[in-house]
């Protein structure tokens, strides 16, 4: 059976950003623009995860630019650039299980483990949103679901007034991939809050598994690119 690539990322972005919302002091590792306002609260509040919050965008960005980097690198060289980013982002969510399964919780978001969780997760995170940037120009966002949300509506409201005219189907076939990546990603917001009620660290075991099979999930978006 073959999935579509983008509602799986979206699945697995939503589900990365809640469990490690709800494990490690509200940090958010999809989309990170969110930690300016938790990093705000958790000074004003001083509760846990401010260093977190406030490395993991820096960590973010430089890992988005080390991806294009490389990226162009593969490139030059005729290598598969999105099945090695692919592949690395299944490690570094790896990593993050390996740590957080032993650990088991994080009182403290900024211990040395959860910073390691967090900013591994935001790594892998990062190279995500590189992918989507690089290779799926075309397809909506996977881990932000603001502009989503909003050209859903928009198009709605011109089904509705009867102003779709002529792009009706055009329209028509947007608004059902784009509301593949939200149902998508809420699922997986879902399921990550739910597996971490009741296995806590544990949950952080899904993703990497779910990365390591999606090439054989969407084989031919993967290996085109």
């Amino acid at each position: 059976m073959k999935i579509p690539l983008s509602p799986t990322l979206s699945f697995n972005a939503g589900y990365v950003d809640t469990a490690g919302f709800l494990a490690l002091s509200g940090l958010f590792t999809a989309h990170v623009t969110g930690n300016f306002v938790t990093f705000g609260a958790a000074v004003a509040q001083g509760s846990s995860g401010a260093l977190a919050k406030l490395l993991v965008l820096p960590v973010f960005c430089a890992v988005i630019i080390v991806t294009r980097i490389a990226a162009h690198g593969l490139q030059r060289d005729g290598k598969p650039v999105m099945k090695i980013m692919m592949g690395v982002k299944f490690l570094l969510l790896a990593i993050a299980a390996a740590i957080a399964v032993p650990a088991e919780s994080f009182a403290d978001a900024d211990s040395a483990a959860g910073l390691a969780v967090g900013l591994t997760l935001a790594s892998a995170m990062a190279i995500q949103n590189a992918i989507h940037r690089i290779h799926m120009i075309t397809e909506p966002p996977t881990t932000l679901m603001t502009g989503t949300t909003t050209q859903i509506m928009i198009d709605v409201a011109d089904l509705i007034s009867g102003n779709a005219g002529e792009n009706r189907p055009a329209l028509l076939a947007r608004l059902k991939r784009l509301s593949a990546n939200v149902i998508s990603f809420a699922v997986g917001c879902a399921l990550g809050a739910t597996a971490w009620k009741e296995y806590g660290n544990w949950c952080f075991v899904l993703p990497p598994i779910l990365a390591l099979i999606t090439p054989f999930l969407s084989p031919a978006e993967i290996h085109k690119a």
